[in-house]
């Protein structure tokens, strides 16, 4: 009996949050002949725990987007609930803590635009009321985008329905923030979620900002009970309920293509399985550089677009397990973003280095799920996101001391900032850096993060662009460095809108065929009358 079919009808390359979710939008459409090819022993990617001191870890989700409450569901939210996959969320306590230590600025914000802007009003009195209206139209633009991403309009169209989307879409995030006419320390507290999103304000586009501060502050944050990986093994075990044929430590080394259209995937145990359609978990870097067979199907256009597109951050983070309790130790807040200065220029100049990073953000896992670790424990991490250059040229006997080099330097940043003593506390320690990302999961350069947001190349942007960023007849992307973006959110969408792009040419293939079926009968008929 053959391990694999002679043919499927979609070969998905990873079992990710992005394939899986691909997997189960498909089959949601009534596409059941799926085949998930995943490299490693488990599903999930980066959406995945680790084990120290007998203690599971979360290795990287700080807190999911797009979920909302269950009376006002956002879209990844949303999507779990129709698919069946029952995830228990948990609510994170605040939005962030935000400390810069050159001001003496120290608030903390909590979800709700009302309720965070009432919590600006009392330290900044008077900027309550325009800090609500800025939030407000953060929404709308919010909700434009999510109605534009998957219904077309035309201009007139959408100046007429989404006029704030239009007015903004062209502007960054520092650019409109100025018309508020914001004191500059209003502005940096409504500032720290900007390096989710991989560029200064001053080259962010608003759309991708007021997206990100609408999702955080509309509906809360959230992170699973039974850590990020309880997503990975739902959404895996509903697929294969539906009917996918899911396997492990499969690893695809070739895209096959034929005159511009994908016809099958070769494994690197050497099996070879055709199929119609394939979703690329895998960077395009990496696809259109080493996996398409052969490489003289790449057309120029592909390498040019990858060339012309810029890696995003970087998680270089130092993750703890510590022998006292949350409460024992002091620690008061799940998320603080902390540092010496919110001039982002300034912040990214700085990422481009080693360390020490001027800007981290920690989360103490436990203030959100209090059973994650037993009571006399506690998980904690610091993190900052850099560019992953800086660690391409790192020697292997160098290595070992730049990550305790790391480790020290952000621990004792956040011990000063916040007063709490976490190094004589530790009893398991990890610190990754682009180099772990790389190694573990294989991802392009250890980048996480997708392509960056410039004003010139981000999700609105690259929308308007699908048709011609399209190289490959029955090949799509579905990961960080697709449409919708970075982070786990993100992922889910973007492994939907893989789907419905096969969906959309499967069926337009479908009606073309009958449209000939047609013709060619008509033919045929008035060939016997004459």
């Amino acid at each position: 009996m053959k391990f694999y079919k002679d043919h499927y009808e979609v070969v998905i390359i990873g079992g990710a949050l992005a394939g899986l979710s691909a997997a189960l939008q498909l089959q949601a459409k009534g596409v059941k002949d799926i085949l998930i090819l995943e490299k490693h022993n488990l599903p999930g990617g980066l959406a995945t725990s680790y084990v120290r001191g007998g203690v599971e870890i979360e290795a990287t989700l700080h807190e999911m987007m797009s979920i909302g409450t269950k009376e006002d569901r956002l879209k990844v939210g949303a999507f779990f609930d129709e698919m069946g996959v029952d995830i228990d969320w948990l609510t994170v306590p605040e939005a962030y803590r935000f400390v810069e230590t050159t001001k003496g600025i120290d608030i903390t914000l909590h979800s709700g635009f009302k309720r965070m802007s009432h919590e600006i009003e009392r330290q900044y009195p008077g900027w309550g009321r325009k800090v609500y209206e800025f939030m407000k139209l953060c929404n709308r633009v919010y909700d434009s985008m999510n109605i534009l991403s998957v219904t077309p309009m035309s201009k007139v169209q959408m100046l007429l329905k989404h006029p704030d989307f239009v007015k903004t879409v062209g502007y960054t995030a520092s650019e409109v923030m100025a018309t508020f006419d914001f004191p500059q320390d209003v502005v940096d507290i409504l500032t720290p979620y900007w390096i989710y999103v991989g560029n200064p304000m001053s080259s962010l586009p608003f759309t991708i900002y007021a997206f990100l501060m609408a999702d955080y502050f509309r509906g809360g944050s959230y992170v699973c009970r039974k850590f990020s990986h309880e997503m990975s093994m739902k959404l895996e075990r509903k697929a294969e309920e539906n009917g996918a044929q899911i396997e492990f430590r499969q690893e695809v080394e070739k895209i096959l293509v034929k005159d511009g259209k994908v016809y099958g995937v070769r494994t690197k145990r050497g099996d070879e399985i055709h199929c119609d359609y394939v979703i690329s978990g895998a960077y395009p870097n990496k696809v259109y550089t080493q996996m398409i067979e052969p490489l003289s199907e790449v057309p120029e256009g592909a390498v040019k677009m990858i060339n012309g597109r810029r890696l995003s951050v970087c998680p270089v983070s130092v993750m703890v397990l510590l022998d006292a309790s949350a409460k024992d130790l002091g620690i008061k807040d799940y998320n603080v973003f902390s540092g010496d200065t919110m001039d982002t220029d300034a912040i990214w100049e700085n990422y481009k280095t080693k360390g020490p990073y001027r800007y981290i953000t920690s989360i103490c896992l436990n203030l959100a799920n209090p059973e994650c670790t037993p009571e006399d424990r506690c998980q904690f991490s610091i993190t900052a996101l850099p560019l992953s250059d800086p660690f391409l040229d790192v020697k292997e006997e160098d290595y070992p001391a730049l990550k305790r080099k790391i480790a020290k330097d952000m621990i004792d940043q956040y011990e000063k900032t916040t007063g709490v003593n976490i190094h004589d506390h530790i009893l398991e320690i990890e610190v990754s850096t682009p180099v772990t990302i790389a190694h573990y999961v294989g991802a392009w350069k250890g980048c996480i993060y997708g392509y960056s947001h410039s004003i010139d190349d981000h999700a609105v942007a690259r929308l308007q662009m699908k048709e011609e960023d399209h190289y490959i007849d029955g090949l799509e992307f579905a990961g960080a460095f697709a449409i919708s973006g970075n982070g786990m959110g993100p992922a889910v969408t973007n492994g939907r809108a893989a789907a419905k792009a096969v969906l959309d040419d499967r069926a337009k293939k479908e009606a073309a065929g009958k449209g000939n079926g047609a013709k060619g009968n008509a033919e045929k008929k008035g060939g016997a009358a004459s």
